[in-house]
């Protein structure tokens, strides 16, 4: 390992044993482990980036990221170090899959409800696809740079228990106006469900995003005021061990 605590091969884990020291803490009550490579191998779009990578072949070139006939070329891979938790070799490698899937540099929505279809295919993945899709695109702008990919990615996988708390929170605020409503966490989750499928076991009730949004958010909707903000989240997730083993529901199905 090195001392910023990035591994220092081009695999997509912490180490050997699937440990890694650089997990922060948050002083939060409850932490996620550290994800295996198993674990992190169940990251959707990290296989359709690697299977990708593997039809195209091994790279023939260590140099910096290749940036010919791409309309959108990203930034420097010392700067998306810097930005992510993610090794040189790593982001070579994840370029070098994004690049076959995606040659203009962009990815659409329909790539994104193309992927999802194809893990989840007992289920309708449309909904949820589009609601990730949006939490990816940043700048609002209908497709989504390698630079924004890879720094989402990052923090999914990599970042601080608080770090992927604001990126859930980002994702749940469907209107982007620094506000979840009862309404918006429904609608992910029920999407969520509905992507899993009706034939997944244990079995999912047909009232069951509904039970799970009425529990959370009576939680979290403190002042009772029918929001819920960013602080409100960050802070009863943190506090309450049954919401955040829930949210294992949502890391799985990245």
């Amino acid at each position: 390992m090195q001392a910023d605590g990035k591994a220092v091969d081009g695999d997509f884990l912490p180490d050997a044993n699937g440990k890694d020291s650089s997990e922060q803490t948050d002083g939060s009550k409850w932490q996620r482990p550290r994800l295996s490579r198993k674990s992190l191998m169940k990251c959707c779009l990290v296989k359709w980036i690697i299977a990708s990578t593997a039809q195209q072949g091994p790279d023939t070139s260590d140099s910096d990221l290749e940036l010919s006939m791409v309309r959108h070329q990203p930034e420097g891979l010392e700067q998306l170090q810097a930005q992510t938790q993610f090794t040189k070799k790593e982001l070579q490698s994840l370029y070098r899959g994004f690049k076959n899937e995606c040659p203009s540099g962009l990815v659409d929505e329909e790539t994104f409800k193309s992927i999802y279809s194809q893990f989840f295919p007992q289920g309708d993945a449309t909904t949820y696809a589009h609601f990730l899709f949006n939490a990816f695109d940043i700048d609002r702008n209908g497709s989504i740079r390698f630079e924004d990919f890879v720094i989402g990615l990052s923090v999914l996988l990599r970042g601080s228990v608080t770090e992927k708390l604001r990126w859930a929170f980002n994702l749940y605020d469907i209107n982007k106006d620094g506000l979840v409503t009862k309404e918006e966490m429904l609608a992910i989750m029920t999407s969520i469900y509905d992507m899993m499928g009706r034939y997944t076991l244990p079995s999912v009730k047909e009232d069951s995003p509904f039970e799970h949004v009425e529990k959370f958010f009576q939680k979290m909707d403190r002042n009772r005021d029918g929001v819920v903000t960013i602080d409100e989240f960050i802070e009863t997730c943190q506090k309450d061990e049954d919401i955040m083993a829930s949210m294992q529901l949502f890391e799985n199905v990245i």
